[in-house]
């Protein structure tokens, strides 16, 4: 078995460098209604992304290059290669695990995209908590009229599920500086939302700096806890042993104006409803993990 192990590591090295995609292109110039709509999803106000000189908010890099459900024809052959040989060595799930982007120059509307990948690396073979198996990073170079305007890594794994039933342990929040006083506020059972030391704006979730005016002061105000659906889906897949599908997630807008994703409790997954007003409550979950989710009264007759 470690032989094949060895062999199959040589293998997957050898995929480092090839292309993963080629000759790309945008299925779509960078246009204004995707951008108008990107913020009003996000609850982004800057003015750099409205009017006559506006810009792409730099988070939308990946946007562009985008296939959609009719997919793009330029994923090129050796990225399939690499896939179907960890499919054949039983590394048959996979699951996406974080990505970073470089910003080299704006994009404005009417740009066309271009791209190209390549398979930057296959890391040896890993165990996590979901399964055995190989890191995948792609880089992806995004151009407008032949110039780079950014680079994009994605990173998967493919892994094979761990046999027998995991322990059912909710997701570590990711804490960082940026938002650790939120964390903080949660564990004191507080929803804090930033509030910019120039203009006022609230903003969530939290960031560094204020979108409406780039100052760097802030203070927090604490949320009243009142809100109401402003957007929903329903979880049905991928299955993970800390959850029970099928569940609601909820796009939450706050009294404040802000906007929030969480759960949506207290009422069956599909009685809930755009405009159901909701009220937060702080749920725990093991004996480190609280975290803020909303409750549902009844509907259409419907209990909790």
């Amino acid at each position: 078995m470690s032989d094949e192990l060895d062999e199959l590591a040589v293998r997957l090295k050898a995929y480092e460098g090839q292309p993963a995609a080629v000759a790309g292109v945008g299925k779509d110039p960078v246009n204004e209604p995707m951008i108008r709509h990107w913020c009003e999803a996000m609850a982004d106000t800057n003015p750099a992304y409205a009017g006559p000189d506006a810009i792409a908010p730099p988070t939308m890099l990946q946007v562009w290059t985008m296939g959609g459900l009719s997919g793009h024809a330029g994923r090129s052959d050796a990225y399939d290669e690499l896939l179907g040989l960890l499919d054949d060595a039983g590394y048959i799930s996979v699951v996406a695990t974080d990505c970073e982007q470089e910003y080299v120059r704006p994009l404005r509307p009417g740009d066309e995209i271009t791209f190209d990948a390549v398979i930057e690396s296959v890391s040896e073979r890993k165990t996590t908590k979901l399964g055995t198996g190989h890191f995948v990073t792609t880089r992806m170079n995004v151009r407008s009229g032949g110039e780079l305007a950014g680079t994009h890594r994605f990173r998967i794994l493919k892994y094979a599920p761990a046999r027998g039933k995991p322990k059912a342990r909710r997701p570590r929040p990711v804490i960082n500086r940026d938002n650790a006083g939120f964390w903080e506020g949660v564990g004191r059972h507080k929803l804090l939302i930033q509030r910019c030391g120039a203009c006022g704006t609230l903003r969530f979730p939290w960031l560094p700096g204020c979108g409406a005016c780039g100052c760097l002061e802030w203070d927090t105000v604490e949320a009243s806890g009142e809100g109401a659906v402003y957007s929903y889906v329903v979880m049905h897949h991928p299955p993970f042993p800390a959850f029970d599908p099928p569940y609601a997630v909820g796009l939450i807008e706050l009294a404040e104006g802000v906007r929030i994703v969480s759960n949506v409790v207290g009422v069956p997954y599909d009685k809930v409803r755009i405009g159901m007003p909701v009220r937060l409550q702080f749920e725990r979950y093991d004996e480190e993990l609280v975290l803020p989710v909303f409750r549902a009264g009844e509907i259409d007759g419907g209990g909790s």
